[in-house]
């Protein structure tokens, strides 16, 4: 290459790599919430005493977060047996609308930033 020619880099060698990176930490940190869930799962199965408020809020709030281990296998308990009733119940419906409220929440913001990024920077739409 001669001093006078100028490197050119492309676009889409770049976003090739952005999106490899994007994949690669989205398998990450799926990865360590699956084996996060797993160990928490195993530790309050151990526990004898009946599931309350906060487990069934915790347990909601997991819940979604199972399906990689249920489907590479591993029986992770998404629901206690052993609950108090109505509070168990409430706390797990808490978790789990919250939960969905978290991700579906980041989803409609990323996808109100796209719009205005397409729309050159804002304004209502009509």
């Amino acid at each position: 290459m001669t001093s006078t020619q100028a490197k050119v880099s492309t676009p889409h060698g770049h976003s090739i790599r952005r999106i490899l990176l994007r994949t690669l930490g989205v398998v990450a940190v799926a990865f360590t919430l699956g084996f996060s869930i797993h160990r928490i799962s195993v530790a309050l199965e151990r526990s004898t005493e009946p599931a309350g408020f906060l487990r069934g809020t915790l347990q909601g709030a997991l819940m979604p977060c199972a399906l990689p281990n249920l489907l590479v296998g591993n029986d992770v308990s998404i629901y206690a047996q052993n609950n108090t009733g109505r509070k168990y119940k409430l706390g797990y419906t808490v978790g789990v609308n919250a939960c969905g409220a978290v991700f579906f929440g980041m989803v409609f913001l990323r996808l109100s930033r796209w719009r205005k990024r397409l729309n050159g920077g804002g304004g209502s739409e009509t």
